[in-house]
């Protein structure tokens, strides 16, 4: 057993696609989700490949989190990589229309959420001088975008968030990486539209995007380097996707 890796959000596009790629490569797995069906049926497809704990956990309850993450099993209690997955984006209205539960959701869950879940793992890392936190971040916190208002903000929160995780850790082995996902095929954006199929499709309509498989494959590499190497952050973008120019309104 190479180690033992805690993913949230595990029941759907990257954190699955993580917890996949990490059995098959012996590592233990902890899996914590909202959706207990989806979070069962993983861990029926897993454990024949290596040792599962799954629990339902919404990381917006701190209380939860606290009791849920700190009073793992012993088996699994010494958590070497953390990846917090789970997030979400909401709405892409304007600022001045946005819905602020919305906006209020995205907090909880890309902000608090992520400080929650590193806030009890974090101390049994520093005790033993080993581990790795992996953020699940975004090209929304580096580039803004008509819509991506609070959601860009969350992501340059866990940019910056994650920047002085690695300050704090000054002096330890523990290592922090911030992945930066451009256009990826999950269902973000169907969570992004509140169901609707329809128009998330065409968000990759005539696009190669990055699937979450990709994304699990950069999480591994980051955790699989030497332990003397750490990778700050990784800006991911599909070949189809890039920068715009500067948006210039003329009132002629």
């Amino acid at each position: 057993m190479k180690g033992t890796i805690l993913i949230t959000g595990a029941t759907s596009g990257f954190g699955k696609a993580c917890a996949r790629r990490f059995a098959e490569a012996d590592w233990q797995l902890i899996l914590t989700g909202r959706r207990k069906d989806r979070l069962d049926a993983l861990q029926e497809e897993l454990q024949g490949k290596t040792s599962v704990h799954s629990f339902e956990l919404d990381v917006r309850h701190q209380e939860s989190v606290m009791t849920g993450l700190m009073r793992l099993p012993e088996k699994f209690s010494d958590v070497d990589v953390l990846v917090n997955n789970a997030g979400l984006a909401l709405g892409l209205e304007p600022a001045a229309e946005a819905d602020l539960s919305d906006w209020n959701a995205m907090v909880d869950t890309n902000i608090k959420g992520l400080m929650y879940c590193t806030r009890a793992i974090l101390p049994g890392m520093v005790e033993r001088n080993q581990g790795h936190v992996v953020n699940i971040g975004s090209i929304a916190g580096d580039w803004p975008y008509p819509g991506g208002n609070a959601y860009g903000a969350t992501k340059a929160f866990v940019k910056q968030f994650s920047r002085n995780l690695r300050a704090d850790l000054s002096g330890t082995a523990i290592r922090v990486t911030n992945i930066e996902p451009g256009l990826a095929e999950t269902e973000f954006s169907v969570v992004r539209f509140k169901g609707d199929a329809e128009k998330a499709s065409k968000v990759y309509e005539g696009t190669q995007p990055i699937t979450a498989q990709d994304i699990a494959d950069m999480i591994y590499w980051v955790v699989d380097l030497p332990s003397h190497i750490n990778i700050n952050r990784l800006e991911v973008m599909p070949v189809c996707q890039t920068w715009g120019p500067f948006a210039i309104h003329r009132d002629i």
